[in-house]
């Protein structure tokens, strides 16, 4: 079988990683999601208003403070990576801090 490695192919993979790449799709603890009152887009939207950059890991887990159920975003910025928590019931904003140096 012959493959193709032309510009088309490499096109395709381009246009497919931008498409889905970071905040398409499933997210770790996506499960939760029907125990959630706000939406991830939702969240995705309060956590940027919050701290302005590029989304680059999200999850939805258990942890205390607020309802107990959170979203959990690191966002990069020029200054580095941010961890910002949004509570998956109230749409609060429970952590807004720069990531420590032993990230999660």
């Amino acid at each position: 079988m012959k493959t193709q490695n032309g510009p088309a192919c490499i096109f395709g993979a381009v246009l497919f990683v931008a498409s889905f790449g970071g905040q398409a799709g499933a997210y770790t603890g996506q499960e939760l999601a029907r125990n959630a009152k706000v939406s991830i887009t939702s969240a995705r939207t309060i956590a940027l208003k919050a701290h302005p950059g590029k989304i680059v890991d999200e999850e939805l887990e258990r942890e205390s403070g607020g309802s107990g159920l959170r979203y959990s975003f690191d966002i990069k910025t020029s200054e580095g990576v941010q961890e910002l928590g949004v509570d998956a019931n109230s749409g609060e904003v429970l952590e807004n801090a720069r990531e420590g140096q032993y990230p999660d």
